[in-house]
């Protein structure tokens, strides 16, 4: 990292991310308290994209999340909003500093050691690889994944070969630029949300016709932000890997993928956090980490993946937990 502070940005709103904001504060509280960032989490208003008010409405809990150290800043939606909430980690980027870089984080995160251990180089920017082979679905109206990645390239004026990874065979899926939006960071908020923006609307208002029976809820972010990353001058693994989505964070998703998924350090830290009074008198309110974290229903998770491997597709380890009756989100 050259010194340069930045912004740590995440999205709240009221309801599930409301709660995941405030144990993503306290983890920062806990493996971050002399952090070289600022914290901002950017929160949509009411607005004609908008059927009710997406802000949180406790005042405590507003200013429970300021005394963590986060400033909340407001943003107006203006192309996506309610239909389309992932939309905004896009459209928030607006409400940024603009001589500051950022990195962003989902709520659904926590911090487990300093983030100053990464070594973010703003001018490549990058994502997430901790995600699956979700988009696009190749057999869909006989588009190969190649054919399917080329057109958004060439839509964008982007060089398609220089992002394929060319240990992998065509239709690996790996083979092609796919991140997670779990997190990304760059040198210029206003460019990066610009040409973020400008590339998610385009193919949600004209996909491209390779795209024909390819469904972009909730993929639309995840198929825009490669693009952006290629075009920034970014790709895989500008970072050294382990760090985030490792050693210095993790991106839970829910909390019992949480419980089956990761390490007694991740679930100690996560349990330990949330037990301070001032906590958890507002993350009990949601059911989920009631039952889970306050009721101890997250270790039962746990134990029904201590014997033997865990299964390697997600939708397998949801399939044990909702059969135990413990899927709760």
């Amino acid at each position: 990292m050259d010194g340069q502070r930045f912004t740590l940005f995440a999205v709240l709103q009221r309801g599930r991310l409301q709660y995941e904001a405030l144990l993503l504060l306290a983890s920062l509280a806990e493996t971050n308290p002399s952090g070289h960032f600022d914290i901002v989490l950017c929160e949509p208003v009411p607005g004609p994209l908008w059927s009710f008010d997406p802000r949180v409405q406790d005042p405590t809990f507003r200013a429970l999340l300021t005394e963590l150290g986060a400033e909340i800043r407001p943003f107006d939606n203006q192309v996506f909003g309610e239909t389309y909430p992932h939309g905004n980690k896009i459209e928030g980027l607006r409400a940024l500093p603009p001589d500051q870089p950022f990195v962003f984080v989902d709520t659904d995160t926590v911090f487990l050691a300093p983030l100053d251990q990464v070594p973010f180089d703003f001018d490549r920017p990058t994502a997430s690889l901790r995600r699956e082979d979700t988009w696009p679905k190749p057999d869909v109206a006989g588009h190969s994944r190649e054919v399917i990645w080329r057109a958004l390239y060439h839509r964008f004026g982007l060089d398609f070969e220089a992002s394929l990874d060319p240990a992998k065979d065509a239709e690996d899926w790996e083979r092609y630029l796919y991140f997670s939006a779990g997190w990304f960071f760059h040198r210029d908020p206003v460019r990066f949300g610009g040409r973020f923006l400008e590339i998610a609307q385009s193919i949600r208002d004209a996909p491209p016709p390779e795209l024909a029976g390819q469904s972009l809820d909730p993929w639309l972010d995840q198929v825009a932000l490669p693009l952006v990353i290629q075009g920034l001058g970014g790709g895989r693994q500008t970072l050294p890997p382990g760090l985030l989505d490792g050693r210095v964070s993790c991106h839970w998703r829910t909390l019992p993928l949480l419980y089956a998924r990761e390490g007694d350090d991740v679930i100690d830290l996560v349990e330990r956090i949330a037990a301070p009074q001032a906590i958890k008198k507002h993350l009990k309110a949601y059911e989920p980490f009631r039952k889970l974290i306050y009721q101890g229903k997250g270790r039962r998770v746990q134990r029904l993946f201590t014997d033997g491997p865990l299964p390697r597709q997600e939708r397998l380890i949801r399939k044990r937990i909702r059969e135990a009756g413990l899927w709760l989100r």
